[in-house]
C-alpha cells in the first residue's frame, strides 16, 4: 500500500455519530390505512412496479395505466380517490387493507422508515401521530441497518 492509498484518520473530526435509532425501532402495521390516505399525495411507481401490479391484477399494462396511473412532472403515480385514499385501499370489513399488498410499490414497502421520518426522534414522533403502528412497543424491532436500507432505497421518499 502506498502512502496515497492509506486512510487518513483525523482525531479532530472524531467518529461519525450513530443514528438516534441505533438500537432499532418498533413498528407493527395496525391496518388503520392512515399511511394510504390523507391530504393529496403521490405513490410513485417504477416500470417494475407497473409490470408487477398489472400482472397481479391480471390486466394489460395499457389498461392498468389508463385506470390507475397519472403522469406528473416528478414521475408516474398511482391515482387516488376524491377523499385522497389510495385507489387500492379497501376500507371494508373494519380494517384497511391494500388490494395489491404482495406487489405494493417500494415507496409503500419502506414505510415508515422514510428519510423524512427518521431524521430525528422528533420527526419520528410527528409521523407517529398519524400512524399508531409507529407508537407500538409490541411490534417487531427493526434494526438500524434495515431502517437505513429502507431510507436509502431510491424509491423511498
Amino acid at each position: 500500500m502506498t502512502d496515497k492509498e492509506k486512510k487518513i484518520s483525523l482525531p479532530v473530526f472524531g467518529h461519525p455519530k450513530p443514528p438516534w435509532y441505533q438500537d432499532g425501532l418498533h413498528f407493527e402495521c395496525t391496518q388503520c390505512g392512515n399511511c394510504c390516505s390523507g391530504g393529496p399525495g403521490y405513490v410513485w411507481v417504477t416500470d417494475a412496479d407497473i409490470h408487477n401490479i398489472a400482472g397481479f391484477l391480471n390486466i394489460s399494462i395499457e389498461a392498468f395505466a389508463r385506470r390507475y396511473l397519472r403522469q406528473l412532472p416528478g414521475g408516474i403515480s398511482l391515482t387516488e380517490r376524491s377523499n385522497y385514499d389510495c385507489t387500492f385501499l379497501d376500507r371494508s370489513g373494519g380494517k384497511s387493507e391494500c388490494k395489491i399488498y404482495p406487489v405494493r410499490p417500494m415507496q409503500c414497502r419502506t414505510w415508515p422508515f422514510w428519510k423524512q421520518n427518521i431524521q430525528s426522534a422528533e420527526s419520528w414522533q410527528k409521523a407517529a401521530r398519524r400512524c399508531p403502528g409507529m407508537r407500538s412497543n409490541h411490534g417487531p424491532r427493526y434494526s438500524a441497518e434495515h431502517i437505513d436500507r429502507c431510507a436509502e432505497d431510491p424509491e423511498s421518499p
